[in-house]
C-alpha cells in the first residue's frame, strides 16, 4: 500500500514542479520546501520524517534524516554543516543541516529531477567555495574612506551581476554578507548611510 502512495506522490512531483526550480549555471534545482510540499499533500500523516543530530561540536555539525511510509523504512538523508561558513550557520546551522538532510531524503525517494542536490545547497556551496567572492568581501572590509569603497563597488560590479544571474540563492546570500560589511562601515564613518 505504501508503495503506491510513494508512486501516486512521485507522479504528481513531476506534474507540479515547473516553474518552481531555481536555476543555478543553467542547470534546475528543487527547493526542499517544494519536495517537502509535494511529499506532504500526497502523503499526509503517512509520512513521517525523523531528524537525528549525528555529531555537533563547535565546528561542525552532522544530521541524518530518515524518512517513513506508513512505519516502513523509505531513504534517509544525511548533510554536514560547518558553522563558521556564514552567518545562517553561525546562527543556525543545525537548522541548515537538517533541512539539507530532508531535502537529500526527499530526493532518495524520487522528489527530484537530475538532481539529488537541493537548490539552497548548491547554493551554499557555491557561496562558500566561491573564492572571488570572499575575497570582494574581505576587501570590502578593508575599505577605509567613500573613494575605496566606490572603487571596490566598481571593480566587482560585474561578479555581483553574474552572480545574481547564474544563482539566485548565492546572490541572497552574498547581499546579507555585504549589507553586514556595508553597515559596520557606516557605522564606523567610512561611508555614508545609503
Amino acid at each position: 500500500m505504501s508503495d503506491d502512495k510513494l508512486i501516486k506522490a512521485i507522479n504528481d512531483w513531476r506534474v507540479t514542479t515547473d516553474g518552481t526550480k531555481v536555476k543555478i549555471h543553467g542547470k534546475d534545482y528543487s527547493l526542499v520546501s517544494t519536495r517537502l510540499a509535494v511529499a506532504r499533500r500526497n502523503l499526509g500523516s503517512s509520512l513521517d520524517l525523523k531528524s537525528t543530530l549525528l555529531f555537533h561540536d563547535k565546528e561542525r555539525v552532522v544530521v541524518q534524516v530518515d524518512a517513513y511510509i506508513d512505519d516502513k523504512h523509505c531513504s534517509t538523508g544525511l548533510a554536514e554543516e560547518y558553522r563558521n561558513v556564514n552567518r545562517i550557520n553561525q546562527l543556525s546551522a543545525i537548522e541548515v543541516a537538517e533541512t539539507s538532510a530532508c531535502g537529500r531524503c526527499l530526493a532518495f525517494m524520487s522528489f527530484c529531477d537530475d538532481n539529488i542536490a537541493s537548490g539552497e545547497e548548491v547554493s551554499g556551496a557555491i557561496v562558500a567555495g566561491s573564492s572571488q567572492l570572499n575575497i570582494a568581501l574581505t576587501e570590502l572590509d578593508k575599505v577605509s574612506h567613500l573613494g575605496s569603497y566606490k572603487s571596490w563597488l566598481t571593480t566587482n560590479q560585474k561578479l555581483m551581476q553574474t552572480v545574481k544571474v547564474n544563482n539566485p540563492l548565492a546572490y541572497a546570500e552574498f547581499l546579507e554578507r555585504f549589507n553586514k560589511v556595508k553597515n559596520k562601515l557606516e557605522t564606523n564613518g567610512v561611508i555614508k548611510n545609503g
